[in-house]
């Protein structure tokens, strides 16, 4: 049987910035109608080699072919001409436009007279499109009404309007709910049988044991293997990414949570999205709140911070009533809350390491008459830092800069220097790879063991299994059981998370 050609065939890349080695002598291949996941830690690569390819950056040594025949890819519209392209993770539609529009922006088609576009064709050229992918989507609909599964759809759709043979997506599941991850694995199909070669960047490791046909694992910027998805392990994945074995099972020490109470919730309200929620949380423990999307429980979070206004309820902190109408009041109380959405909630993304660290505790760095003691908050911030094992050159790095579980450290950090007691996590390990994963967990244990209590909210329920010393459940704004340790499963979960009550 001959053997069949790669689409792409990369050898030998290499690609040096200042002070950094970022790609050596790394190599990938992409069969038609392959769906071939690229897998490492944050750091590892990944990106910089798909920019390689799709002409974002030039290689400075290497080969790059493409259907058997070498090319260059000098820019990024090399790259489109060849039928490549990629699908950021943050996706590069116009709101205000339609999806019609986004899709052919730069290339409309024209009426007789070249100054007017030709909407109705246009429109017509993307209902075809949508409809070869089963799509019910509105050619004229604004993008700003959409979903994000739908604009990532108007993204792929864009792909494909270019007739892409080789597609790159970059977490495309990443804000995505089970159905709509559903239908974008639908869609995902029907590429592969026309014989476009995909490429998968994922850190969810059960879909690319589902998704993909290989995949292609990534260390410290060289290539570690290429294997086939079903002939290995998760854990195999995982130990060949990290460089040594991580055990996947490891669950907090029971014996460590106190019976002293140290946040009590009785009987919140707020509108539609929270009904009646009452719970204690304990010194020491870590509860994990579940529950699929929409279930009210970033809600539950942000009213206990104060972000959102509540209709009822009552707050007891230490046993002793707690007013808290604003993220000020709860920081006073000592409760810091980490935001799904880090980048924009949790941190000044173009400041350094020491800034956003010390950001809440500016107070008790200040002297006499207002002057900061810049040399105290440097050396907190150095210390806080280093304990967490944050990887940064310096303290005053940017935190635009650092991987993504490093840029969570950093919001760790900034609540631990303002001893904050009740600590509530949302999403902790959104959008980072496994090993910082792991390392936020031992963060998680350690912070329980020294007396923290931690909220933790998670969509993922193997991380919800491992880490909740007690798990609550939440569906349409109620909590609708609660799960012991000993007693959590996975069925359990969702047969609660299912659990419609009515109004």
């Amino acid at each position: 049987m001959k053997e069949m050609q790669a689409l792409i065939a990369m050898e030998g890349i290499e690609k040096v910035f200042p002070g950094v080695h970022a790609l050596n002598q790394c190599r990938f291949e992409l069969l038609p109608g392959e769906v071939h996941a690229l897998v490492g830690e944050n750091g590892a690569g990944k990106s910089t080699l798909m920019k390689v390819l799709t002409g974002v950056y030039q290689k400075d040594a290497g080969h790059i072919y493409f259907s058997g025949k070498e090319v260059q890819i000098p820019h990024t519209k090399a790259a489109q001409d060849l039928g490549i392209s990629m699908i950021h993770q943050e996706l590069n539609l116009m709101p205000d436009l339609t999806v019609a529009q986004n899709i052919f922006i730069g290339r409309e088609p024209r009426r007789a007279f070249p100054l007017f576009v030709d909407e109705k064709r246009m429109n017509q050229m993307v209902r075809e499109l949508l409809e070869r992918m089963n799509l019910q989507l509105d050619p004229r609909e604004k993008v700003a009404d959409l979903t994000v599964a739908k604009q990532q759809m108007v993204e792929i759709a864009k792909a494909l309007s270019f007739d892409s043979k080789v597609l790159i997506m970059d977490e495309p599941t990443a804000a995505l709910t089970d159905n709509e991850i559903e239908d974008l694995f639908r869609i995902i199909g029907q590429l592969r049988e026309r014989g476009v070669g995909i490429v998968y960047i994922s850190h969810r490791m059960e879909e690319l044991k589902r998704i993909t046909d290989r995949l292609t694992i990534m260390r410290d910027g060289c290539y570690i293997d290429t294997l086939r998805t079903r002939e290995v392990t998760i854990e195999q994945i995982i130990a060949k990414m990290v460089g040594r074995e991580i055990d996947a099972q490891a669950r907090p020490m029971i014996q460590q949570v106190s019976s002293e109470t140290v946040l009590e919730v009785r009987n919140l309200n707020r509108g539609k999205v929270l009904k009646h929620i009452s719970f204690q949380l304990k010194k020491g423990e870590i509860l994990g709140i579940s529950g699929l999307m929409g279930a009210g429980r970033t809600e539950l979070a942000r009213a206990i911070f104060g972000a959102d206004p509540i209709d009822a309820g009552e707050l007891y902190i230490h046993g002793k009533p707690a007013t808290i109408k604003s993220p000020h009041d709860a920081v006073k109380h000592g409760i810091g809350y980490l935001s799904e959405d880090r980048k924009q909630f949790g941190l000044m993304v173009e400041m350094d390491v020491k800034t956003n660290a010390v950001m809440p505790s500016l107070p008790q760095f200040r002297r006499w008459a207002g002057v900061m003691n810049d040399a105290l908050a440097e050396q907190t911030a150095k210390q806080v830092t280093e304990a967490l094992q944050v990887k940064t050159p310096s303290i005053h790095q940017q935190v635009k800069f650092l991987s993504g579980g490093n840029q969570q450290k950093v919001v760790i950090a900034k609540w631990l220097i303002r001893d904050c007691d009740i600590l509530i996590f949302d999403e902790p390990t959104r959008g980072i790879d496994v090993g910082a994963k792991t390392e936020i967990y031992r963060l998680l244990n350690e912070l329980a063991q020294q007396g923290k209590s931690i909220i933790m909210i998670s969509s993922e329920l193997p991380e919800i299994l491992r880490m909740s010393h007690r798990i609550l459940v939440m569906c349409e704004g109620r909590i609708t059981g609660e799960l012991t340790h000993e007693t959590a499963t996975q069925e359990a979960i969702m047969t609660y998370a299912t659990m419609r009550t009515g109004t």
